[in-house]
């Protein structure tokens, strides 16, 4: 993995189930590209081997949300890219955290 990503898409909605809705469908498009992916409670890291594709979907989840019916969004997004090299995989960041003995 040359690049990976964190994204928070924060849509402004009347009501909590409507952001839940939103949100949902943004991981749902997250989910329908294929790469490997971690939802978290505050945000949705992403990893590829393409910086341009992953710089494509961050751009996408805010058309996503836009076409689900929110008309404010925000986003905060983390990269880490390393053209040279490999960058630290969600696997090795989080599992051991996760893992239940």
């Amino acid at each position: 993995m040359q690049a990976s990503v964190a994204i928070q898409v924060e849509p402004r909605m009347d009501t909590d189930e409507e952001t839940i809705r939103v949100v949902d469908e943004v991981i749902d498009y997250i989910k329908s590209t294929g790469l490997n992916y971690y939802v978290g409670p505050c945000e949705t890291a992403i990893e590829g081997d393409s910086y341009e594709e992953l710089m494509e979907i961050v751009k996408n989840c805010q058309i996503v949300a836009a076409k689900a019916g929110s008309k404010h969004i925000q986003a905060y997004v983390k990269i880490n890219y390393k053209p040279e090299g490999e960058v630290l995989t969600i696997e090795r960041k989080v599992t051991k955290h996760h893992i239940n003995d």
